[in-house]
């Protein structure tokens, strides 16, 4: 249908769908840049992803981590990425990327209430040269849940696994106050803190106000994005973009009043999510083995990526891996609920655990980064009939120091999670690999041989405990390797986990302002893609904490700059 013929139901300057960090970033810059925003999100509440996560943009170069004494560069970054990415670190995003980053965060701070800063340490996944043990990883200052007045209530929660006592949330930092709050002065007042905030909290609130990591971010953007104006619109889905005479210049939406097609003068910004939940997607992109399990909201499902290729766009495909992947365990709950726990850091790194596949032999370093675990997992089982977990395995010991997956450290009845045949328990080694159908005998020479490394401090199989991102999430009490100690008298336990993707890196194939490609490499007029609606600059790898949400933000800016022809504002920057 013609434009002049075609009937509009509401006229903007730019249309974002989708409110993740990505679609929220894109509709606050825009915003101040002076353009009239709707933002469309499918749900009932804002986040994505990034309300579940740890909150947490790998930025390099930024100024907000100097005061953590961490010191590096973007030419060290440049470095890293290239041992990593290859020929591919020459992408032009890769240096808008690096180039905009330190620009958009101190844009933020300036004008919005996001703010970031800097842990001390906080590793890169790998090591390699111009790899840095901080600074560049930035997470989002806690919030006051309450500032948000009734839009508290629209800041996706973190998942429940993670919550505590009703709704409370819990970071790092927290833990070892709350496992030993009389341990010492300092821990005592920090548990009772927390413990007295989340009682007065819950008088008025269905969970705790004080929110931290992901959810924080979150809450830092609805804020700012009220702030700035932009109309926010709850439960409305995309299900077309509109093209004319080569341009795309609106969408149809669904919503709770029915259809809505909105005209976007300056273009159309796709941050739905991702692959998240799409059955087509998944299996046209995903391993046979992974497609089972996601800890994406259940409503990504795909509707950017989808609706931009019907348009003409094209899906990169040539990627290291499709996903970025997660080991998580799974347990059905009394009431029906089924928990996905994503095991990151919390157990696998701790000395005293060891995983094994399906032939009772270990396959990876058990302290690499979850998307290494899985990707190793996935190669150890490329050749199987049928998908099949691997198993952490550990001793009564470890689950009383450091827990395992659900299980909470110092937990002294385990039944809840035997009865649901999440814990499985054999009083011998060759006990429990009858039960976990794995050999007696090979699994009782991979604890063997797990054992005389856990003695020598050298893991001569992976080199467990080697790398600085090992050390730091191992146990500093442990010696010779924090992450290597003997596994002791039966009973033995074993959990089984499963491949799952935190998030897609296959994505519609964009430039370096996020404009959307077509296939025959064109830039597709008035549509962009950030988040995981676009192909990973980093292709599938994963290069440290917060690669996800970084270029997310990075590239949600850049639209937003590009839409409103503010580019040029920002000379140092590489031209669009």
């Amino acid at each position: 249908m013609p434009q002049a013929d075609r009937a509009w139901d509401v006229e903007t300057d730019l249309l974002v769908v989708g409110a993740g960090a990505a679609g929220m970033t894109a509709a606050l810059v825009a915003a101040l840049e002076g353009l009239h925003v709707i933002l469309c999100e499918k749900s009932d509440m804002v986040g994505g992803t990034t309300a579940t996560s740890a909150g947490t943009v790998w930025i390099p170069g930024n100024r907000q981590g100097r005061p953590a004494g961490a010191p590096h560069t973007i030419e060290a970054a440049r470095t890293y990425l290239a041992a990593m990415l290859g020929a591919h670190a020459g992408d032009p995003r890769v240096e808008m990327f690096l180039k905009v980053g330190p620009v958009v965060l101190d844009y933020l701070e300036q004008k919005t209430s996001v703010r970031f800063v800097a842990p001390p340490i906080h590793p890169d996944y790998k090591d390699l040269p111009g790899a840095a043990i901080g600074g560049r990883a930035l997470g989002a200052v806690p919030f006051d849940g309450r500032k948000l007045g009734d839009d508290f209530a629209r800041v996706r929660p973190p998942r429940r696994e993670f919550m505590v006592l009703g709704g409370m949330m819990v970071g790092k930092a927290d833990i070892p106050a709350l496992l030993a709050p009389f341990r010492n002065w300092t821990n005592f007042r920090h548990a009772v803190g927390l413990l007295t905030r989340h009682a007065l909290d819950r008088i008025g609130h269905k969970r705790g106000t004080r929110l931290i990591m992901g959810n924080a971010l979150v809450a830092r953007l609805l804020d700012s994005t009220r702030r700035a104006g932009v109309d926010l619109r709850f439960e409305t889905a995309l299900r077309e973009i509109i093209c004319e005479g080569g341009h795309i210049v609106g969408a149809v939406l669904t919503s709770p009043g029915g259809e809505v097609r909105i005209r976007a003068r300056k273009g159309v910004v796709l941050a739905t999510g991702g692959i998240g939940w799409s059955r087509e997607l998944r299996e046209r992109l995903f391993p046979h083995a992974a497609r089972r399990f996601s800890l994406t909201p259940s409503s990504n499902t795909g509707d950017g990526i989808l609706a931009g290729e019907r348009v003409n766009a094209v899906i990169e495909r040539d990627l290291d891996s499709p996903a970025l992947w997660m080991p998580s365990s799974v347990m059905p709950q009394t009431d029906g609920h089924v928990s996905v726990f994503p095991h990151i850091m919390l157990d696998r790194a701790k000395p005293g655990l060891l995983a094994v596949n399906t032939s009772g032999r270990r396959f990876v370093n058990e302290a690499d980064s979850y998307h290494d675990f899985v990707a190793a997992m996935l190669r150890s089982n490329a050749s199987a009939s049928s998908v099949t977990p691997a198993f952490l395995i550990c001793d009564r010991a470890f689950i009383r120091d450091f827990g395992i997956g659900l299980v909470h450290p110092g937990t002294k009845d385990l039944s809840e999670f035997l009865q649901a045949n999440y814990l499985i328990q054999g009083e011998t080694i060759e006990d429990l690999a009858h039960k976990i159908g794995v050999g007696g005998e090979q699994l009782a020479e991979t604890v063997e041989r797990y054992n005389r490394y856990a003695e020598t401090g050298i893991d001569e199989d992976f080199g467990r405990g080697s790398s600085p991102l090992n050390r730091f999430n191992g146990d500093p009490q442990t010696k010779p390797n924090p992450c290597l100690r003997r596994i002791g008298s039966g009973p033995y336990y074993a959990v089984a986990v499963w491949p799952s993707d935190l998030a897609s890196s296959a994505g519609l194939r964009t430039d370096s302002c996020a404009r959307v490609l077509s296939h025959d490499g064109k830039i597709l007029a008035g549509l962009y893609a950030a988040g995981t609606d676009s192909s990973s600059i980093f292709r599938g790898t994963y290069p440290g904490p917060g690669t996800m949400i970084g270029p997310a933000m990075v590239f949600g800016w850049c639209a937003a700059i590009d839409a409103a022809g503010a580019l040029r504002r920002f000379p140092d920057l590489p031209p669009g």
